[in-house]
C-alpha cells in the first residue's frame, strides 16, 4: 500500500472514530439524569406515601379556604409534590401523561421550578426537564418564564415545548398569552375565579428552597 493510500485510510478511520465518539457523546448526554431527579427516584416508598397524603390534605384545605371570605394561604413542599406525583397521580390518574412519559418529579429553589420526567420511545430513553421562573405580574395572572428545556444535557427546540404548553392550556380551557422577557418566552395564564359569586384573587406566589407559597383573598359574596 502506498504512503498516500495509507494516509487516506488513516484519515478515513480517524473520521469514523470521531463520528462514533460524537454519537456516543450525544447518546450519553441525552441519557444524563439531573441529580435531583436521580435522588427523587430513590426516595423510600413510605416517605412518598406520607408526602402524597400531606399534599392531598393541603389541597383539600386550600380548596375549602378559597370558598370563604377573607385571606388564605398554603405552602407546598417539593417532597409533598413529588410524593403526590409518585403515588396519587400514578394510582388515580394513570392516563394523564402520554404513554411515552412517566415518573415526573420536581425541584424548587428560590427562583425556579424544574420539572423532569422519563421519556421512553422506540428503544430511546432520556430524562426530559423543563425549568421555569414563575411569578405574578398581577393578581390572578401566573407567568412562567421558560428558562430551558433539555433531554438529558441536550437542549430541546423550544418551539415544540411552547406548542405543548399551548395545547395543554386549550385542553384545560385556561386563557394563555405569550410574551418575551430578556429573550425568553413567557407564558401568561389568566386564572378564572373560583366562584362567580365569591371573587377570588391570587395575590402572592413565592418560591423558597424546596417549597412554594401561594396566598390571596376571597371577597364577600355578591348580593
Amino acid at each position: 500500500m502506498s504512503r498516500r493510500n495509507r494516509l487516506l485510510l488513516l484519515a478515513a478511520v480517524g473520521a469514523v472514530v470521531l463520528i462514533v465518539l460524537g454519537l456516543l457523546g450525544i447518546y450519553l448526554a441525552a441519557r444524563h439524569e439531573p441529580a435531583f431527579y436521580h435522588e427523587a427516584m430513590h426516595i423510600d416508598r413510605a416517605v412518598l406515601e406520607k408526602g402524597s397524603d400531606r399534599m392531598l390534605q393541603q389541597t383539600t384545605a386550600l380548596a375549602s379556604a378559597v370558598k370563604k371570605r377573607g385571606s388564605w394561604e398554603a405552602l407546598f413542599t417539593a417532597e409533598q409534590i413529588n410524593g403526590w406525583l409518585a403515588v396519587d397521580l400514578a394510582r388515580n390518574y394513570p392516563n394523564t401523561l402520554p404513554p411515552m412519559l412517566h415518573d415526573p418529579r420536581v425541584a424548587i429553589d428560590s427562583k425556579r421550578i424544574t420539572v423532569a420526567c422519563r421519556f421512553d420511545q422506540d428503544g430511546f430513553t432520556s430524562v426530559l426537564n423543563l425549568t421555569v421562573e414563575p411569578y405574578l405580574p398581577e393578581p390572578n395572572v401566573v407567568a412562567l418564564r421558560i428558562v430551558s428545556a433539555r433531554a438529558g444535557l441536550l437542549p430541546v427546540p423550544l418551539g415544540q415545548v411552547l406548542d405543548r404548553i399551548s395545547e395543554a392550556a386549550r385542553d384545560l380551557r385556561v386563557h394563555l398569552e405569550w410574551r418575551r422577557a430578556g429573550g425568553d418566552p413567557v407564558a401568561l395564564f389568566s386564572l378564572p375565579p373560583a366562584s362567580d359569586d365569591r371573587p377570588m384573587r391570587i395575590e402572592t406566589l413565592r418560591l423558597g428552597e424546596g417549597e412554594i407559597y401561594v396566598g390571596g383573598t376571597t371577597e364577600a359574596a355578591k348580593p
